[in-house]
């Protein structure tokens, strides 16, 4: 396979990663302004290498006219440029990179799938907490002593305890 058979191969991976990345999901997850900037960044970067790797490389180059060179320039001299081009060979792109970092990639996404849980479970409390605290704010007026420490008992019992100890907060 020649170097740009495997480069056409390269493009049209990245064609095929970058239809499943789900780009709208990961950004739903972004909470810090900081963090949309840095997202939008790579998802441009990544769509512009995309968009090089579909215009540039994936095009296979013009066959050389050998025959064309031959009656201007002379057989001899386009055989020996034909026999040295032929000659050429492209090394193959053998990836060291990948297996260097997709572990740490693959824990990155499992630390984040946890953050992403934990964040959601806080979200939840936070979200009871506000309820409750909307409910307090409706009943605080007509709210007796009695009733609020029966939602919060923890609280008579320290009032209860600074009594007994005379501390009177003074």
């Amino acid at each position: 396979m020649s170097g740009n058979g495997v480069v056409k191969k390269v493009a049209d991976a990245a064609a095929k990663a970058g239809r499943t990345i789900d780009w709208d999901g990961l950004a739903k997850m972004l909470v810090s302004e900081e963090a949309r900037k840095e997202f939008a960044n790579l998802r441009r970067t990544f769509e512009d290498v995309n968009h090089q790797l579909q215009t540039k490389f994936s095009q296979e180059p013009q066959p050389i006219d050998w025959e064309y060179y031959r009656k201007g320039i002379g057989s001899k001299v386009v055989d020996m440029y034909k026999e040295a081009y032929e000659s050429i060979e492209i090394p193959k792109y053998v990836d060291t990179v990948t297996p260097q970092y997709k572990p740490k990639f693959d824990a990155l996404l499992v630390e984040m799938k946890e953050a992403e849980k934990a964040s959601l479970k806080e979200s939840e409390r936070i979200e009871k907490e506000i309820a409750e605290m909307k409910e307090m704010k409706k009943k605080i007026s007509t709210m007796t002593a009695d009733e609020y420490f029966a939602k919060h008992p923890e609280l008579k019992q320290k009032f209860d305890d600074e009594i007994r100890n005379d501390n009177w907060g003074y």
